[in-house]
């Protein structure tokens, strides 16, 4: 039986809807041996086509367009989930320039999204996302670009949201935030990607409807997450356009690649976003 490669991140969203795909609760699915890493680690991964099928930023993939396609489930996009800039200091975003931030990845959404939101902001340094909150905190850097479950937890650290990036983007463009999609070889064809599109809707159905069932692996990975934290991250980040994108996540994704084509940010490419039949 074809096994096929499956990277994703040990972040709740992510294990909650891959867990019946991976542990073989999807009647037919294609078999999978999965590989989770944070996502600067998966974009990475993707870009040197490691893995058949990948969670990775949307900025990541905008450079994989011509080797990787969109799968329609799976993915992180919704309103009120982006990136957040936080800091010691209650400063406005206008005293941000000539700070020193953490980033979570040159190829993260988040990262794209901060380019987009202010380019003068260029004194960047990349972290692990996980060691962004405590840097901050601790005067390593001057603010921190959080995401995941750090929107929730950041006042523990005793931090101060600047700018909330996802608000931004909706307010500038009328789109839900794009941040991180599944993707799949080309190469391996309309038939097997077809196939594992079909599996992953089936897998985040899988967990919806039985929870239970996924909550035991969901919370191994969390490890010292609170279980309330594990839940609001799932309900924010797991909602309809983790179904199917449908016209209105597919709107917002074409609009994400076409601004970062026109700022030369991301290479143009010719290849549908999904491959359909």
């Amino acid at each position: 039986m074809e096994t096929l490669s499956l990277g994703y991140s040990p972040c709740p969203n992510d294990t909650f809807i891959f867990t019946p795909w991976v542990e073989n609760r999807i009647e037919g699915a294609t078999s999978v041996k999965e590989r989770l890493e944070d996502i600067a680690t998966l974009n990475r991964l993707a870009l040197d086509r490691t893995l058949d099928i990948a969670k990775v930023s949307f900025h990541a993939f905008g450079h994989l367009r011509d080797n990787y396609c969109l799968l329609h489930s799976g993915g992180a996009l919704g309103r009120g989930c982006g990136p957040l800039v936080v800091a010691r200091e209650a400063w406005s975003p206008d005293q941000l320039e000539g700070k020193r931030i953490a980033i979570p990845g040159k190829l993260t959404t988040a990262a794209l999204l901060l380019r987009l939101f202010r380019p003068e902001l260029n004194n960047l340094c990349v972290m692990p996302f996980h060691e962004i909150m405590p840097a901050t905190r601790d005067g390593v850097v001057d603010a921190g670009l959080i995401i995941h479950e750090s929107r929730f937890t950041f006042p523990s650290y005793a931090l101060h949201q600047i700018v909330d990036l996802g608000e931004w983007w909706e307010e500038h463009t009328g789109h839900a935030i794009p941040l991180g999609g599944i993707v799949m070889r080309r190469a391996l064809g309309k038939e097997r990607i077809q196939k594992a599109d079909k599996a992953l809707a089936a897998s985040v159905e899988y967990a919806h409807a039985y929870p239970q069932d996924v909550w035991p692996t969901v919370r191994r990975y969390a490890q010292e997450m609170e279980d309330e934290v594990m839940r609001q991250h799932i309900e924010l980040y797991v909602n309809s356009f983790t179904y199917d994108y449908g016209s209105e996540g597919e709107a917002a994704i074409r609009y994400l690649m076409d601004t970062a084509e026109k700022l030369d940010i991301i290479p143009k490419s010719e290849q549908p976003l999904f491959v359909d039949g």
